[in-house]
């Protein structure tokens, strides 16, 4: 069938709307209609080559839609339900198993091989141009910059046709690392206090998912007063602006000495090697923020030895079908208005979203694609 979709042609290169031919779906895959798409930073550093996506290709990765097509085998989901398409997994590794499918062993070629990763047309893609040329698409499992997508039937999750289907998309990857991140990853107790450096969209989506835990600190830092604005109004009890004030003196003043919890979602080593020293004897350094590829940091190996938990997580952890419900009940609840930080963009419009990413004009862009 033929689908319009935004390729990126080369490293670098502007997102170009083309007319592409796309497969009809396989065993155990779905062909979904898409109705948005969130813009997220993985897509721009992608674009830029920083990810290995093998190019020219298609792009987008926090799809929302309905279901068009089923192929063989597939159970879970039937034709004209309103889906978001989760995280991809194979279902067979020991991670996969252990409930844990944002660490699948094939995580690599499921978000940027630019081909199927399992079933019995795994290392084909199903796009090709109008010269009968293949071209990369599956990112993420399912390269929802287009009006149509293909994802594997594990990996969608059914919403309920009441709420916004254009808003969802972006509970696929950006909105649900930040709250897993703290749900999942944190998990604070009663008295507990939890620090966020960098309140963009994920930062503030860790605000508001801490709100729902008996944590009683929970402290935003970041270099926009408008930011911290907003984190005062989604849940955080403090707020630092880093660029006149000394964060790390200021989080010991506030939490009465180091933090339990921080969650780093700058990727700035900087930022991280002090988000480090925020945290004391047995307090967590939770990674969200992604760093430039080779990147490394330091860490006093004393005052991690004595008990410093420093860990990384990649989309909130667990599993797709389990967190992002959670979340859209807490959402239907006025619990986590994710919402209110979403700004909608026409399909033609996805370089000023991307630009509006970037400058901080816009927390969390989606695309209106169909």
């Amino acid at each position: 069938m033929k689908i319009e979709a935004l390729v990126v042609e080369q490293k670098h290169a502007p997102f170009v709307q083309e007319t592409l031919e796309l497969a009809e779906p396989g065993p155990g895959e779905v062909l979904v209609k898409v109705v948005a798409s969130g813009v997220c930073h993985t897509d721009a550093i992608t674009q830029a080559g920083d990810m290995p996506l093998p190019l020219p290709g298609v792009l987008g990765h926090e799809g929302s839609g309905v279901v068009e097509a089923l192929g063989e085998g597939v159970t879970n989901v039937e034709v004209g339900d309103h889906v978001i398409m989760g995280c991809p997994y194979c279902g067979q590794c020991r991670n996969c198993r252990r409930g844990e499918h944002r660490y699948c062993d094939l995580l690599g070629p499921a978000v940027a091989s630019g081909q199927r990763f399992i079933g019995p047309q795994a290392g084909t893609s199903a796009y090709t141009r109008a010269d009968g040329s293949s071209l990369s698409g599956h990112f993420f499992g399912q390269s929802s910059f287009a009006t149509y997508s293909l994802t594997n039937a594990n990996a969608v999750v059914t919403v309920d046709s009441e709420v916004p289907l254009e808003i969802m998309g972006v509970l696929a990857c950006g909105i649900t690392t930040g709250a897993g991140a703290v749900l999942n990853t944190a998990r604070p107790s009663a008295g507990e206090s939890l620090v966020v450096y960098g309140a963009g969209a994920v930062g503030l989506a860790a605000i508001m998912a801490a709100r729902n835990t008996p944590a009683t600190t929970i402290v935003a830092i970041d270099l926009h007063d408008s930011r911290l604005e907003l984190a005062t109004r989604y849940g955080a009890t403090h707020t630092i602006n880093s660029g006149r004030e000394d964060a790390l003196a200021r989080i010991l003043e506030i939490c009465g000495g180091p933090a339990d919890y921080v969650i780093d979602c700058t990727g700035v080593i900087a930022v991280i090697e002090q988000a480090a020293e925020a945290v004391g004897m047995l307090g967590t350094l939770i990674l969200i923020g992604g760093a430039p590829a080779e990147a490394r940091f330091s860490l006093d190996h004393q005052r991690t030895l004595w008990g410093k938990h420093v860990v990384g997580t990649l989309g909130g952890s667990g599993t797709s079908q389990d967190l992002i419900p959670a979340l859209i009940g807490l959402y239907r609840q006025g619990r986590f208005p994710f919402n209110e930080l979403v700004r909608m963009y026409d399909f033609d419009q996805v370089d000023q979203a991307f630009a509006d990413s970037a400058s901080g004009e816009t927390i969390k862009p989606v695309l209106r694609i169909g």
